[in-house]
């Protein structure tokens, strides 16, 4: 079998904690009871402890990152937390009562996938699947399959329709990601 490997080689065991982590605190922000923006502050605290926000940001970018100076890119990839946090947040409503199990974690290529399944009250359980690594140092998440559905492949996708009609304008864009979303 292969197993992802590296200085700092996850195993399945914590790629599996990792994810489960990840779920407790998810719920626990939307059964909290607080505010939207109490909450969306939260998600991107959340974003900051378990995903690899500075990789997501950069794919989600796509080949414009690959000439973004680096202050361009400090400021798309904070601009992009919030703007994940608020566009996600606001879905994860729908999960409050919802219940998660971690299911299972194999080697996929340099990383993990983490398969789970999600069941919300009244309705059938679904997969999400996470992908997870460590090569950024620590134990982080870059992606989510939510029913077959690739989240960062999507984002990536929308974020490029966004710089399109800004004339590619990197900057203009980061400033309407701080209220996008």
């Amino acid at each position: 079998m292969l197993v992802p490997t590296g200085s700092n080689a996850m195993t399945q065991a914590q790629a599996r904690a990792l994810i489960d982590r990840v779920m407790t605190d998810v719920h626990s922000i939307i059964n909290s009871g607080a505010s939207e923006s109490q909450m969306f502050s939260r998600f991107e605290r959340l974003f900051d402890d378990y995903a690899d926000v500075p990789i997501i940001a950069r794919s989600a970018l796509g080949p414009p990152a690959r000439s973004a100076s680096a202050s361009q890119m400090t400021a798309f990839t904070r601009a992009f937390r919030g703007y994940m946090a608020r566009k996600y947040g606001r879905q994860f409503r729908r999960f409050i009562g919802a219940t998660a199990q971690v299911n299972d974690a194999r080697p996929l290529q340099s990383f993990w996938e983490v398969d789970t399944t999600m069941t919300m009250r009244g309705e059938a359980p679904f997969e999400v699947r996470w992908h997870v690594s460590d090569r950024g140092g620590s134990n982080r998440f870059f992606n989510i399959i939510i029913e077959g559905v690739n989240v960062l492949a999507a984002e990536r996708q929308e974020i490029g329709s966004m710089l399109e009609r800004r004339g590619g304008n990197l900057d203009r864009m980061t400033q309407d990601l701080l209220s996008a979303g």
